[in-house]
């Protein structure tokens, strides 16, 4: 079974033959925007492993850059989309009622962290939209034009969420964007001045935010403020609860709704179903909580969901699509729920989330270059530095160590602003023999471009 095998390169270079031929062909059919600097073409894949069209065998710890946390066509996931794609494969919510659609919202409503007793949630297909109708509820709701974002922020590509991302390579040549888009600034504590303790480095941060109402936008035009509980792009950061604390605090003094962002969090991947859970346990909640990515197990879906009374202020018309919802991805994520439950991945994310970030970091010593370990369950981040004191971010090793890696059977990518940041989204059900091959191929990787060996 594909699902239990460990990577093994058997062409004599990567890609091989068969690969090179269809990226060639890739780079001659496809815009080059789209860019991928990885040798694999894939054939089959199954849990955390891919097969390439050469027979190559990789280990998948970007998973679709964090779409399957359940793992690549988990048998169950292909079986629900199959018996429903027999009945009927779609059908437009706003035309006609479709069984999955309500089920789905259902089980996620009884789940998702947000304020209120009464939930509701709706769906769309991508991040970009769930972000983006996340908004617009907020303004619908609070009557009011402006939202907050913070630095380092990724909320996707469309043009209201280039707007809101912070990395404006995204966005190159794309404006200009929309007016009432607000940055403040994310705490980032590991780059905190040195001066500072972390308590006062979150009060800075807060201070950065509270300075938008008097420099950008008062209060009392803000819709919502916008937070990922863990960032994604800008480096694997987890936001610190007491500065959630304190947004929230400022959000209710103001009456402005908190919306987090999960698109790359959520399901399973932080060890709980969403990190906003950690937020509930600290007896915080969000008012809007916007996810996609795994939630149906690599089929395109994204939800939103908040209580009820937010969403009666939406007037018709406004939120909704042709294929948000669509039936074969409704049956695909009511599956990927049963499997979070039944197989206990968000508690398996933790076991090997703590397994890697205590491998890793009892590395720190040996190599010089890794700067620091962060994250929460099996979402975790690595970054590298050109010098351990002064932090300085060394985005051209992690370049090279992406590129080592792959050529010897492991996937990986970066993230943070200087790209200097390796980010962790293996599968859930990779096994612990998949887990240590490829923290062997990745301390190796390290070694290599260190020039050890």
């Amino acid at each position: 079974m594909l699902n239990q095998e460990l990577p093994k390169i058997i062409t004599k270079t990567v890609p091989g033959p068969k690969a090179a031929e269809l990226i060639k062909q890739r780079d001659e059919e496809t815009p080059a925007a789209i860019h991928c600097g990885y040798p694999c073409v894939m054939d089959e894949a199954q849990g955390a492993m891919i097969k390439d069209v050469d027979g190559n065998l990789f280990l998948d710890w970007v998973g679709g850059v964090g779409v399957l946390n359940v793992g690549h066509s988990h048998p169950e996931v292909v079986a629900a989309v199959k018996a429903q794609a027999d009945k009927y494969m779609h059908g437009m919510f706003n035309i006609v009622t479709h069984e999955g659609y309500v089920k789905l919202a259902a089980e996620l409503n009884k789940r998702v962290p947000v304020r209120g007793d009464k939930k509701q949630t709706m769906f769309a297909n991508s991040g970009a939209e769930a972000d983006e109708n996340a908004v617009k509820i907020a303004k619908a709701y609070t009557k009011r034009p402006n939202i907050i974002v913070f630095s380092g922020a990724f909320h996707g590509r469309t043009v209201m969420t280039m707007a809101m991302t912070s990395k404006k390579a995204y966005a190159v040549g794309m404006g200009p964007f929309p007016d009432g888009v607000y940055r403040a600034k994310y705490p980032y504590l590991y780059h905190r001045p040195a001066e500072l303790t972390e308590e006062e480095a979150i009060q800075m941060d807060i201070d950065s935010l509270t300075d938008v109402f008097e420099e950008a936008s008062p209060a009392e035009y803000v819709a919502a403020v916008v937070l990922e509980p863990l960032q994604g792009e800008g480096g694997f950061i987890p936001a610190p609860i007491e500065w959630v604390r304190k947004v929230r605090e400022i959000c209710d003094a103001h009456g402005i709704l908190m919306i987090a962002d999960e698109v790359q969090s959520g399901f399973g991947r932080t060890g709980r179903l969403f990190a906003s859970e950690y937020w509930k346990e600290a007896g915080i909640m969000p008012d809007i909580i916007a996810s996609a990515k795994s939630i149906a197990g690599g089929v395109p879906l994204s939800m939103v969901t908040a209580r009820k009374e937010i969403f009666d202020a939406v007037p018709n018309g406004v939120i909704g699509g042709t294929f948000g919802g669509n039936a074969l991805a409704c049956a695909a994520g009511l599956k990927v729920l049963e499997l979070m439950d039944r197989d206990h991945l968000p508690e398996r994310s933790l076991e090997i989330g703590k397994k890697y970030m205590d491998t890793v970091n009892s590395w720190k010593e040996k190599y010089a270059v890794i700067g620091d370990v962060r994250g929460l369950g099996g979402m975790v981040g690595v970054e590298f530095v050109k010098d351990q004191e002064t932090k300085e971010p060394n985005g051209e090793f992690v370049a090279k160590l992406v590129a080592d890696a792959a050529q010897h059977g492991l996937l990986i990518e970066n993230a943070g602003t200087h790209g200097q940041v390796v980010r962790f989204l293996a599968p859930l059900v990779m096994t612990d023999a998949q887990l240590d091959a490829g923290l062997a191929i990745f301390e190796a990787s390290i070694r290599r471009v260190l020039g050890l060996e």
